[in-house]
């Protein structure tokens, strides 16, 4: 990934998205930005003893997240799936993205809560 557009994205998404996933676009219209993300494909070390084999992925997920200057924001992540050789298994890891019973991050759905508190007065 360019410099620049790598220090674009450090302004905007979590680290750990940014060290698991590969940024692969964005798609603006008048109010919304759509970022388009796909997992590494790098096994968690605590599979290190297992032989795994990438076998694509799981259908995309959307996830809300902040506003950006005036656009509600979506990520479309596809979350990676492995194949464990030794037991045919299909592994993966097991992301906490999605705050409970909502479809936004925990951040944004904290945000959401704490503004909820404060009324017009």
């Amino acid at each position: 990934m360019p410099s620049a557009t790598a220090s674009l994205l450090r302004l905007f998404l979590p680290d750990f998205i940014l060290e698991n996933f590969e940024f692969k676009g964005v798609i603006e219209d008048s109010e919304t930005f759509h970022i388009e993300l796909e997992e590494l494909n790098n096994p968690p070390s605590e599979w290190d003893g297992i032989k795994v084999l990438s076998k694509g992925f799981f259908p995309q997920i959307v996830i809300q997240d902040f506003p950006i200057r005036g656009h509600k924001v979506f990520f479309h992540i596809r979350r990676r799936r492995w194949l464990n050789t030794e037991t045919s298994k299909v592994i993966y890891r097991n992301w906490t993205l999605v705050e409970k019973g909502t479809r936004m991050t925990g951040d944004f759905a904290a945000f959401l809560k704490e503004i909820n508190r404060y009324s017009a007065e």
